[in-house]
């Protein structure tokens, strides 16, 4: 038995703890990363089908942090613009990054790709010790200090433990941490797709009775990562029919906006749930992620706030230590709960209003929808705002999340 004594355990070594990590980079707190699962080392010449669309805050945090550059090599692509509309409907709106002074709207990054490049950038810290593949299997606290028990048999004291470990934390559910939780009723399938025309670095998005479909451009330019959001009973079935049917009933569904469309690679199902911990902070623990909150990804914001709550919480620990405080202590840490709680629920209730207002068939919702869609891309004032927030370029941000 081994026993490891440090200021700041991060359990989950995933794209939100390992950015947390790299954020204390410069500091003198002493850092431990667990995570039981061993990440592929190597990219294959297609793009992993689980991408995310990050915006200008992430990459701000990103480029703070030191990792963009190796991001910028491999498999990014920016998008300039944005097309959203109804199937059936004259309802429609776009957004262009010229609009608002921007060189883009954001970047289309393979998951794997993110990973892998935090993943470089911390096993050059000199504060941090990575420990993969190791699995907590318990969790005890004293008055000042916490002790993790690893499979391994390793003992662990730290004086915060940091859940970063997905929407089925371990951590979390130790605690007995309530959620607010609901079903959206839908399940996500993603998998790229080829197309017969370029996507041109446009993001598409249509809102079709099922649920809505998002095409998100990649390098390659007749190459789209999508996210089909659909009852789990289609998805299922979707998953499982031959190809030539569903690129046929794919092409149809997205109205044949990019030509023929052809799947490439796997297609990969998953259930989507809104989760929300009622607690991100308690006496020697803080909640970051998914860990924290999950929201539908129709607007692909879950890895943006996930990143934020790990930039916020390391510059309220960086301030704490600073002025010698218990970086471990609930009362310290409130601050950066009710920081993050706020923008949660914002991101929340918008997700979920977006998801309400464009659910049914009824001709008079379709009708409402659709009048409401050309009002707002008629008022440069709403668009603007949409997309700014959306960007991460307004509001309370941490100072990783700003240009230096």
């Amino acid at each position: 038995m081994k026993m490891i004594n440090v200021d700041i355990a991060i359990i989950g070594g995933g794209i939100v703890g390992l950015t947390f990590a790299a954020a204390l980079a410069d500091s003198d707190l002493r850092i431990i990363v667990i995570e039981d699962k061993v990440q592929e080392p190597t990219l294959s010449d297609l793009p992993n089908p689980r991408v995310s669309a990050l915006n200008r805050a992430s990459e701000f945090i990103l480029r703070n942090i030191g990792v963009w550059e190796d991001l910028s090599s491999h498999h990014n692509n920016s998008y300039q613009k944005m097309s959203v509309w109804e199937q059936d409907s004259f309802g429609s709106i776009e957004f262009d990054a010229l609009d608002l002074g921007q060189p883009n709207l954001g970047h289309i990054i393979e998951n794997q790709v993110i990973h892998l490049a935090l993943l470089d950038r911390i096993k050059q810290q000199h504060n941090v010790i990575l420990l993969c593949p190791n699995k907590c299997t318990s969790m005890r606290f004293g008055e000042t200090e916490t002790w993790l028990t690893l499979d391994s048999s390793n003992l662990i004291t730290t004086k915060l433990v940091v859940g970063a470990d997905g929407a089925n934390s371990w951590v979390r559910n130790q605690l007995s941490i309530p959620l607010t939780h609901w079903d959206y009723g839908q399940s996500a399938l993603v998998t790229n797709i080829r197309t017969t025309e370029p996507h041109n670095s446009v993001a598409r998005q249509i809102f079709t009775p099922d649920g809505p479909l998002a095409f998100l451009p990649l390098s390659q330019p007749d190459l789209c990562s999508i996210v089909w959001s659909q009852s789990p009973r289609l998805a299922n079935e979707r998953h499982n029919m031959p190809d030539h049917k569903f690129n046929k009933i794919l092409t149809a569904e997205f109205d044949a906006r990019l030509g023929l469309c052809f799947v490439e690679g796997e297609r990969a199902v998953f259930p989507l749930k809104m989760r929300y911990a009622r607690d991100f902070v308690v006496n020697r623990v803080a909640l970051i992620g998914d860990a924290a909150h999950t929201i539908h990804p129709l607007a692909g914001q879950g890895v943006n706030l996930g990143l934020l709550d790990a930039a916020t919480l390391a510059q309220e620990l960086r301030r704490l230590h600073d002025e010698g405080k218990d970086i471990g202590k609930k009362a310290h840490l409130r601050s950066f709960e009710r920081w993050r709680k706020t923008e949660a629920t914002q991101m929340i209730a918008i997700m979920q209003g977006f998801r309400d207002l464009f659910s049914g068939d009824h001709p008079t919702k379709i009708l409402f929808r659709g009048i409401g869609l050309i009002v707002a891309s008629t008022l440069p004032s709403i668009k603007v705002q949409f997309i700014k927030h959306a960007l991460g370029i307004t509001g309370d941000l941490p100072e990783l999340a700003r240009r230096k």
